[in-house]
């Protein structure tokens, strides 16, 4: 690339000689048409942007903004690895492309370099604060130090050659290590980390990490805020602090990490899932993800954000987990199944373990129930109850070979019970976590061809939204004579979401469609001219304010110390939330009657 790169522009003021070499390496000059994509939603992000001729319009929820020559774009989708904004060319463009890898670099070298580019995130914040996930940021400004996973202390001796501990970094994926050493027969803690190691190729060799490490470390207690952390990081011009209690080393805060926090604060707790070399260590990620969907939910996040993000990490969790209790042979021989909500990706507090194991066929595993059982008593101890409908791993009928599963699905086709329709329509909301996904594939392809032929079983599995009938006054006849009443109370699922759910799953076995998550189906069912598109724009909406009362409901209770039900108060609603539950349970009691309509329910 040419020397024209403008250094002269925050942050790349803040780069050394060796860094702006790096930039000049790596960056790459590009022209754009007026109504060229720089950033969009549907591509991953890989690149930032830094503009230099022309102007970019850039979209994100319900705000606009222009930007011109020497300001950049990109920050928050490189960070957190995911793009919602659009970003186009308003005329001729020229600009810079900076790789992703080449900006992590930095990031994690620099300290000015990142102070600056989190300060300017910061002060978007302040701009912005009316959009949902800029709402986030700022609420999660507040959360304590103790709240947010930090580094664990990892220690070499200070007495240590350079090459041995670089040794030991690499093999436990450690960018900085903790020095014990002794001067003068009084001991003394230092920090080594990449940049030390940069500036010590320079000094002559061979080096004991002592004679480059740094032993100024800067604390804080675990009772600090964020907000504390970042600014004793840009006033001490570090990126790495100590946290303590007292003479406990609680662990290293880094200022990437606290910015991927603030960013995306849900990919600490993946790193946690991904890193953990136990059971315990991830109970620890696990019990995080409650605390997140709180952090979410005062930040105004959507619930249909907050649920794929939860669904993501839970599946991580439970993929991580078989991982560390199932020997490999097993894993490359099984699919373990998550169902239910936790299948269609609707799950957000944690609920039943509604899971599978699908064997293939031939393949035996000594000591199976053994490992079943472990798996299932960990995610007890995680907090995921057992399923009290026994739809578990540990039960010898969700946990068997391929063909004995094909052979149940047929008896709960033709077998004409309640228990084998229910059963089937938890399958079909079934997802591969870990293992060998084309054995799901194989028996939900065996019960669609099987249930395409049987308009009988699609109708009384359909009949089920019959299962929780409405009171003969109706909805609204209740919620006029509930209202003022302290005691009464609501079921959210039952005469709430359950219809929806369960309704459009038996459109979607009817149509043989593969979406699994209800708004997925929903847009299938409306583009294949099933419901119309004014009918599964009512019904998403619907569900997705239901879910938003249950769960907050569920924090209350939580909150509260109170066991965490489907049952809501009708007095602790307000007024607009009763008058939108209304309006939701009109919408559901006409499916209900599209659905008796469609499927001859009456008949």
């Amino acid at each position: 690339m040419s020397d024209d790169f403008r250094f002269t522009v925050a942050p790349f003021d803040e780069l050394s000689a060796t860094e702006q070499a790096l930039v000049r390496e790596t960056a790459t000059r590009v022209c754009l048409a007026a109504g060229d994509t720089l950033l969009s939603p549907t591509a991953v992000p890989q690149h930032l942007w830094l503009l230099s001729i022309g102007h970019v319009q850039q979209d994100e929820d319900a705000s606009s903004l222009v930007l011109g020559a020497g300001e950049t774009l990109g920050w928050r989708a490189l960070l957190t690895g995911r793009c919602h904004a659009t970003a186009t060319a308003l005329d001729a463009v020229q600009a810079w492309q900076l790789p992703k890898a080449a900006i992590l670099s930095l990031l994690a070298s620099n300290a000015r370099f990142s102070a600056r580019v989190f300060a300017g995130m910061s002060r978007q914040l302040v701009e912005e604060e009316d959009v949902n996930h800029n709402r986030e940021l700022l609420a999660l400004m507040l959360v304590r130090v103790r709240d947010i996973p930090l580094h664990p202390p990892f220690y070499v001796d200070g007495s240590s050659d350079m090459v041995s501990v670089c040794r030991l970094m690499s093999e436990h994926q450690r960018t900085s290590a903790l020095v014990h050493d002794v001067l003068d027969g009084v001991p003394r803690l230092g920090f080594f980390t990449t940049t030390d190691l940069r500036d010590a190729m320079l000094r002559p060799q061979p080096l004991a990490v002592r004679e480059v490490a740094h032993f100024a470390l800067i604390t804080l207690p675990p009772e600090a805020e964020l907000f504390d952390a970042l600014l004793t990081m840009l006033r001490h011009r570090v990126h790495r602090i100590l946290v303590k209690d007292g003479d406990e080393i609680l662990g290293v805060l880094s200022q990437l990490d606290l910015m991927g926090f603030v960013t995306n604060h849900s990919h600490l707790i993946a790193l946690q899932v991904d890193q953990a070399s136990s059971a315990e260590e991830l109970k620890v990620a696990a019990q995080q993800v409650d605390e997140s969907v709180g952090l979410l939910v005062r930040g105004g996040v959507r619930i249909d954000i907050v649920s794929r993000l939860v669904s993501g990490l839970n599946a991580q969790i439970f993929a991580r987990l078989w991982s560390l209790v199932a020997p490999a042979e097993l894993i490359q021989n099984s699919a373990l199944l998550v169902m239910g909500s936790e299948g269609r990706g609707e799950q957000i507090l944690k609920t039943d373990q509604d899971n599978a194991l699908l064997l293939r066929d031939g393949y035996h595993c000594e000591g199976l129930a053994d490992i079943v059982n472990r798996f299932s008593t960990a995610l007890l101890t995680f907090g995921y109850p057992p399923c009290p409908g026994n739809i578990m791993v540990t039960n010898p009928l969700w946990c068997q070979p391929l063909a004995g599963f094909k052979e149940m699905i047929g008896h709960w086709l033709l077998g004409g019970t309640p228990e084998g329709a229910m059963n089937l329509a938890i399958f079909i909301d079934a997802h591969t976590v870990s293992g060998d996904a084309t054995l799901l594939g194989n028996a939900r392809a065996f019960a669609l061809d099987l249930a395409q032929g049987s308009e009988v079983f699609i109708g009384r599995l359909a009949d089920a939204i019959n299962q929780f009938r409405e009171p003969a006054t109706g909805f609204f006849g209740v919620l006029s004579r509930l209202r003022g009443a302290t005691a009464q109370t609501f079921d959210l699922k039952k005469l709430g979401t359950f219809p929806i759910v369960h309704g459009v799953r038996a459109l979607a076995l009817e149509h043989r469609l593969e979406a699994l998550s209800t708004v997925d189906r929903l847009h299938d069912l409306a583009s294949q001219h099933a419901l119309t598109p004014e009918m599964a724009r009512d019904l998403e909406e619907t569900l997705h304010l239901l879910m938003t009362l249950k769960l907050r409901n569920n924090l209350r209770q939580i909150a509260l110390g109170q066991p965490v039900t489907n049952l809501v108060v009708l007095a602790d609603l307000s007024t607009l939330e009763r008058h939108q539950l209304d309006a939701s349970l009109a919408i559901i009691r006409q499916f209900r009657l599209h659905l008796q309509l469609h499927f001859r329910l009456n008949a």
